[in-house]
């Protein structure tokens, strides 16, 4: 059950009658009425935007069709009122029985409770991570992880077919640059001094890359030009370092679908057969860029290049796809690579990046776009900064990976479930302080204690109903008498419950998997709230002397238990059902 989907299909309904019966022009367009919760909570359960949106082309005053509307409306058995407020929002009340099937049908769905058939099973690209394979991954690879990652649990509970997948960029510089720091610990590892120049990785991850080295190759690599030994070590020095990788996303709960390498696009003429599709669609030119901002003409030298018209799709300037000298930019294999994609069938793809890569949003969107003669789409999430706080002082840099936090250091600092849930409490697009002291005290404002401390409720609820003798299966607790459900606090958390579905599609439909962290921090309020005023009014106290009332307001409970499992399901935290 999708109840704000229900009473939207109702008001869709009511407004097809009154353009039946005259009272409204025919053929008006539906799509933008919605059913919302109202900005006040006072002001009802559910409002709808319908008078706003159909007055100008109806040529009606709102209120008129406001109030039409809200006649129609109360002939509806769930729809206990339904008020006209300012200048023509309709605001609606449903009877308790509504909120009532709600809970049985939580109970009945279990957690599929809240599942969509909104992705109708469109084929989704998640990519995500894809950090340098050149060491392990530190704290700003770990909040892109956890994002991507919720992202595609997101999709799938919500009818996608997702795919996770990493692209290992081992076809540039940087991984040359790993091969010169691993021999450097090869040397090491045979007793000589390692010349760590500058520009090299100096991390002590690299030690047992070094002695790895020594097992397989001896001495044989020993005082010999990189010609000989370049290759060799840079293959090897990735191969750990993605082994490395992929234990620090099991680690975090993360597991891959597809490994793509960049390396495997040259040589393969998967570049030149991408460059090729868009010179066939007139969209490769050679010719010369305009001077970029900041420069004057006289240190400006211009340079033919090849290049690609991604103006043509709404991008600031054309983009360099082939240098004067024939070799490729940076840009080509991303062609390469998004076309691989396309290629393979996706409907939507969806680019997890670090903020560093905002200037490549445009140029990336332009390509997909032309490539599939924009039937693909491409969404591209930026991930701010994670900055790291203990007793308000910004935590020191790992010697281990010397230069940054890694992720290992933090999962083994508060676990795998805090690090995802905190990654989580912010926008993608927001810096986000990650405060240890914080996410280690039992309060309110941790919303990882806030919303398990819930959950554990919930389950001692459930522990004592069994201990006092009481049947709390679902079956049992669907069937109970819910109309002692009623006050104004049991409201409260069944319309919140409402919302899940809702909050789902909406969250799908902007590829925002923050918005269920929101959600379950807002369900856990509302419970708690409950749970405390069962402190002063006895008959909100969820086990009573009457079994039939213990059993309606354990269902309400249960049903707070399966919303939040479902959640922190998606979330990729595991539910803890009891507190220590």
């Amino acid at each position: 059950m999708n109840l704000f989907a229900d009473i939207r299909e109702l008001v869709v309904a009511e407004l097809q009658a009154l353009m039946s019966d005259g009272v409204l022009p025919a053929g008006l367009d539906l799509a933008g009425v919605a059913v919302e919760p109202p900005r006040d909570a006072g002001h009802g359960d559910m409002a709808t935007n319908a008078a706003m949106v159909l007055a100008k082309p109806a040529g009606l005053q709102p209120r008129a069709i406001a109030d039409a509307l809200a006649v129609r409306l109360m002939e509806d058995p769930r729809v206990a009122g339904a008020d006209v407020a300012g200048p023509g929002f309709l605001n609606l009340r449903l009877e308790p029985a509504a909120w009532h099937g709600l809970v049985r049908d939580v109970l009945a769905q279990g957690e599929g409770y809240g599942r969509s058939a909104l992705g109708q099973g469109r084929k989704v690209n998640v990519e995500f991570v894809s950090a340098n394979p050149t060491g392990p991954m530190h704290v700003a690879h770990a909040r892109g992880a956890v994002v991507g990652d919720a992202l595609a649990n997101l999709l799938a509970y919500a009818g996608f077919n997702v795919t996770r997948e990493y692209y290992i960029n081992d076809g540039g510089g940087q991984v040359d640059v790993l091969a010169r720091s691993a021999y450097e610990r090869y040397r090491e590892a045979h007793g000589l001094s390692p010349e760590i120049a500058e520009g090299l990785y100096p991390g002590d991850y690299l030690i047992p890359v070094g002695e790895a080295l020594k097992a397989k190759f001896g001495d044989s690599l020993l005082d010999k030009g990189e010609q000989y030994w370049l290759a060799d070590v840079r293959e090897f020095a990735t191969d750990m370092m993605m082994e490395m990788i992929r234990g620090d996303l099991a680690a975090l709960g993360v597991s891959m679908d597809v490994y793509s390498s960049e390396k495997a696009l040259y040589g393969t003429g998967q570049i030149e057969a991408a460059i090729e599709t868009l010179r066939s669609k007139g969209l490769i030119y050679t010719g010369t860029l305009e001077p970029p901002k900041g420069k004057t003409p006289e240190d400006w030298e211009p340079r033919e290049q090849t290049l690609f018209r991604s103006t043509a799709f709404g991008d600031d300037q054309d983009r360099p796809v082939q240098k004067s000298d024939g070799s490729w930019t940076y840009f080509a294999p991303d062609i390469a690579y998004h076309y691989n994609k396309v290629m393979r069938g996706f409907d939507e793809l969806i680019n997890i990046f670090g903020a560093d890569h905002s200037g490549y949003v445009k140029r990336l969107k332009a390509v997909v776009s032309a490539l599939s003669e924009n039937r693909v789409t491409l969404d591209i999430k930026l991930i701010q900064l994670v900055k790291l706080l203990k007793g308000g002082q910004i935590v020191k840099m790992s010697k281990r990976a010397g230069t940054f936090v890694t992720l290992r250091d933090l999962i083994d600092e508060v676990g795998a479930d805090v690090v995802r849930f905190v990654m989580l409490t912010r926008k993608n697009d927001v810096a986000l302080d990650f405060d240890f002291d914080k996410v280690t005290e039992q309060s309110k404002d941790n919303p990882v204690f806030y919303v398990q401390y819930a959950n554990a409720r919930v389950n001692s609820i459930l522990r004592k109903a069994r201990e006092a003798g009481l049947d709390v299966s679902d079956a049992t607790l669907g069937a109970a008498h819910l109309t002692h459900l009623g006050h104004a606090a049991e409201l409260d958390v069944m319309r919140k419950l409402g919302e899940w579905p809702r909050m789902v599609e909406i969250a799908a439909r902007g590829n925002e998997p923050h918005r269920v962290a929101f959600y379950l921090y807002e369900l856990a309020s509302d419970f708690h709230a409950l749970w405390n005023r069962g402190n002063d009014d006895d008959s909100l106290r969820f086990l009573q002397e009457d079994a039939g009332v213990s059993q309606a307001k354990i269902a309400l409970v249960r049903s707070v238990g399966v919303v939040i499992c479902a959640g922190l399901g998606i979330l990729g935290v595991t539910p803890v059902e009891e507190m220590r």
